[in-house]
């Protein structure tokens, strides 16, 4: 059976990823796993002092657990199988030996809401989930719901194709759901166009042949925006994208694609590493 882990801080944007994590599952014929990483709080002064005891944090994260387990097998009438896990940790950390040991279809996760924990959490964690995590991690926008999926864009920008393709993940989403592949490419006047791009989306082609894709190629300056734009103008279920590490790792002023498509976006995103 596939498993599909949703991380948790309790927060509006985290449960709203989980019932969508819910549905899918449902869907699929998956289980879920609630997943909670806690610290113990430590206020900082001349001295640190640890506020709660580790024991009383545990108690507090296996309740608020228990309760979130409970409501999601009330929701889903009990067809699906809800577990909890509940460690000390980081978040990120934690996430990766779970994951080593149970190889999940996916991640599913929020991003990040308005307010100053979901901010805190839902930034860090789910950007450091994305460049840091070999399994899919789908990114569920504020208030977005589950429908089912069928039409997938594929965000590429023809280069190193054969290298950084998630092909098999590709295949696995288009199959499960039945849903239309559609590869989305993004430039303004040529220019990200190289010699090689008609080499490299022949060998796409030929790798994903099978799914009959469609090619779309947006004229936007701003890639984020172009494919945005496009998944919400054409009914795009769900956007597949590969993290750059180096766009990951960009300064602070500096945007990422996988950055900004995760946070401005409406369209739940799956961001996975070849």
């Amino acid at each position: 059976m596939k498993t599909i882990i949703v991380p948790t801080d309790f927060s509006p944007v985290a449960i709203n990823a989980m019932h969508y994590a819910a549905n899918m599952a449902s869907s699929i014929g998956a289980s879920i796993i609630l997943f909670h990483a806690y610290q113990v709080p430590v206020a900082f002064s001349e001295v640190p002092v640890v506020t709660i005891s580790m024991e009383e944090m545990k108690k507090i994260s296996d309740e608020k657990l228990a309760e979130m387990k409970h409501g999601l097998e009330h929701l889903t009438s009990g067809k699906v199988k809800v577990y909890a896990e509940n460690r000390l940790g980081e978040t990120v950390d934690e996430l990766e030996t779970l994951c080593k040991s149970i190889n999940p279809f996916a991640i599913v996760m929020g991003t990040r809401g308005a307010s100053a924990v979901e901010r805190l959490f839902l930034g860090s964690n789910t950007l450091s989930a994305i460049k840091h995590l070999a399994c899919p991690v789908i990114i569920v926008p504020p208030g977005a719901t589950f429908r089912p999926i069928r039409k997938i864009g594929f965000a590429c920008d023809f280069r190193q194709v054969v290298e950084t393709t998630p092909v098999h993940f590709i295949h696995e989403l288009c199959n499960i759901f039945n849903a239309e592949l559609l590869v989305l490419n993004v430039d303004f006047k040529n220019r990200n166009f190289k010699t090689d791009v008609p080499e490299q989306s022949l060998l796409l082609h030929n790798m994903l042949e099978k799914l009959t894709p469609s090619y779309h190629f947006i004229e936007n300056p701003n890639i984020e925006e172009g494919i945005h734009a496009f998944a919400e103008t054409h009914g795009i279920d769900l956007i597949i994208t590969i993290p750059k590490k180096h766009k990951l790792l960009d300064g602070i002023f500096q945007k990422s694609h996988t950055r900004e498509l995760a946070f401005h976006a409406h369209v739940p995103i799956a961001a996975i590493h070849e």
